[in-house]
């Protein structure tokens, strides 16, 4: 689980439960499969949503 583009990986923590008690839980980027065109040539890259997001504002715009 990494981003390709921006290097997004899992965050570490403690979930808490109502007693207090810490037990360790990770955070996973929303990573999926995408196809983009990179240099003038299709990509295939695991990307984050939000660096997918960005991508598709730009690709719209120009």
């Amino acid at each position: 689980m990494k981003c390709d583009l921006c290097g997004k990986t899992p965050q570490f923590g403690s979930n808490i439960s109502h007693s207090k008690r810490h037990t360790p839980r990770r955070w996973v980027p929303n990573v999926h499969p995408a196809t983009i065109v990179v240099k003038g040539r299709d990509q295939r890259l695991n990307l984050c949503t939000r660096c997918l997001r960005s991508y598709n504002k730009t690709a719209k715009a120009g």
